[in-house]
């Protein structure tokens, strides 16, 4: 997901706020920020909820209060409660941007054909990295080693251009894990010509994408690992550590404030 981002927009900002309805920022898979929706403070909770948003791929509603309290989320937003801003409350909008959905079609054929042409018009991109979906179309030529391959990559859609006699075939010849194969690729639709293969087979693909969790691979991306976080032991704040985050002992903090009062707390002590 190195390509993902979030944007977020401030929507809603009380005095005396340091932000303005309309200021933007960039939270990129790292945590960093680019641009200016806060201050350090406010930042913490940008930072935090953005890579969730990244998870999930759902556009949120943070409302961020100048007060002490928990967390509360109803559907499409979640109130943080921020006793560190300065100023009044705000609300920023955090849209994750995501890449989008890599299609390796391999074949020359007619459908092969096909699904480049049409594959692009609902979102697809062409390539061989990341793939979400890999569709075999080429009629017997190199089929079993690039099945086999998307398989140990744990690609989540891996489809089979043949007829069921010689898909079934094809999974025997391949072992375990070739149960996975869609084959014939495609929704029974009826399909006959090139194009309306092509067409049965985005759709399944769609399908698949919309109702299916995709089987994790042998090893996950670090952008995708779900967002660690650590609590602010003076003011309650949930933290995303990090570079730039505040930390002492191995502590982390909203801001250096938080951080000098519990320094200067334990040094009495």
């Amino acid at each position: 997901m190195s390509d993902a981002y979030v944007t977020a927009t401030v929507v809603r900002a009380q005095r005396p706020s340091s932000v303005r309805p309309g200021d933007t920022a960039t939270i990129r898979p790292d945590g960093t920020i680019e641009g200016f929706v806060g201050g350090v403070c406010a930042e913490q909770s940008v930072r935090l909820h953005a890579l969730r948003a990244l998870e999930t791929g759902e556009a949120l509603l943070l409302r961020i209060v100048p007060e002490a309290g928990g967390e509360t989320a109803e559907e499409g937003a979640v109130t943080v409660a921020n006793p560190c801003i300065s100023g009044g409350g705000m609300e920023i909008f955090l849209q994750p941007v995501l890449p989008a959905p890599v299609l390796r079609v391999t074949g020359e054929t007619p459908v092969a054909a096909a699904l480049r042409e049409l594959a692009p018009r609902l979102g697809f991109d062409l390539g061989e990295e990341g793939e979400a979906a890999v569709v075999v179309a080429s009629h017997g030529r190199d089929e079993e080693a690039v099945l086999a391959a998307a398989l140990e990559a744990g690609v989540p859609y891996v489809g089979l251009v043949a007829s069921r006699r010689r898909g079934t075939a094809v999974q025997a010849a391949i072992g375990a894990g070739a149960e996975r194969i869609h084959t014939p690729a495609g929704l029974d639709i009826g399909a006959r010509t090139p194009a309306e293969i092509a067409l049965s087979i985005l759709a399944q693909i769609v399908a698949e994408r919309r109702t299916v969790v995709p089987p994790e691979p042998a090893a996950a991306a670090p952008a995708e690992a779900p967002v660690a976080t650590a609590i602010d032991p003076v003011c309650g704040m949930e933290v995303v550590p990090g570079p730039g985050v505040p930390e002492l002992d191995g502590h982390w903090f909203c801001c250096e404030g938080c951080r000098a009062s519990y320094a200067a707390q334990h040094a009495a002590h």
